[in-house]
């Protein structure tokens, strides 16, 4: 097969235990951009939180792209404009604030490249981590949400979340795309919205046919991504689920996963 995209994950499954690129996955990347290979960052990660990874990358250079948001968002990172956005209203987020109250959940979204959120908590502060962004800890979350986001975030400890999983999506299933990245993270996103719609969106516009384009990813975010694309690649800490939906299973985050998908399928003849 002449693949022409990979698609990858970052927490997990690009960037290893440090949250850093791999130098060995870092010279695979650059290697398959330089054969004319597209590169796609896919994450449920604001955009904001996805630059310098781009910029390390170089992806401006080669005319790759980002997704994030979980697929909410594709950045053209040539001409760093928005391909593609799709938001929750307001209300939509209101929703969600009334239904974390009820589940008693932390609850945040993402305003003018802030996290906004009424609560601390130990989740909270791994998102913080993650994409390094200002957390503005607000006393009234409606007021504060006073326009359109294009996700937002339940977080709990994970035994818990997958409960109210399972009730959001009784209840709000058949109006949002509700998906957990990480175990305490429970990410809603307009319905229809996933990193698998993404990924086809992006591929229709630029001529590539799903077959032709390779993705690795290791939580249950993923799932859709791994399904719409010709060839899906789990790495070795994926989650179980993972791991059984995908065709290849590859070296860990920590071990030259992205290297191996690389020289597997890329520069080798299968």
């Amino acid at each position: 097969m002449n693949y022409k995209m990979i698609v990858t994950d970052l927490d997990d499954t690009l960037l290893n235990s440090e949250k850093k690129i791999s130098p060995i996955d870092k010279e695979a990347i650059m290697k398959a951009q330089k054969a004319g290979i597209k590169f796609v960052l896919a994450s449920g990660r604001p955009t904001f939180a996805m630059k310098e990874l781009a910029e390390e990358l170089k992806l401006a250079d080669y005319g790759s792209y980002i997704l994030s948001f979980n697929g909410s968002v594709i950045t053209d990172c040539s001409t760093g404009k928005n391909i593609l956005e799709e938001s929750l209203t307001k209300n939509d987020i209101y929703l969600m604030y009334d239904f974390s109250q009820k589940y008693k959940t932390h609850i945040l979204t993402y305003i003018d490249d802030e996290i906004i959120s009424e609560t601390d908590s130990e989740y909270i502060d791994v998102e913080i981590d993650l994409t390094k962004m200002n957390h503005r800890k607000v006393k009234n979350f409606k007021e504060a949400v006073n326009k359109d986001a294009v996700k937002c975030m339940l977080l709990e400890e994970p035994s818990y979340l997958k409960k109210v999983e399972i009730e959001l999506k009784k209840e709000y299933g058949d109006k949002y795309s509700i998906a957990i990245s990480k175990p305490f993270f429970l990410e809603v996103t307009k319905l229809g919205i996933d990193k698998g719609t993404g990924i086809k969106k992006l591929a229709d516009l630029l001529n590539i046919k799903t077959e032709e384009i390779i993705v690795a990813g290791d939580s249950f975010n993923d799932i859709s991504m791994l399904k719409t694309a010709g060839t899906s690649v789990a790495v070795a800490n994926a989650q179980p689920e993972i791991k059984e939906i995908a065709d290849y299973i590859v070296s860990s985050n920590d071990k030259g996963g992205m290297a191996e998908l690389i020289n597997k399928f890329i520069f080798t003849k299968i």
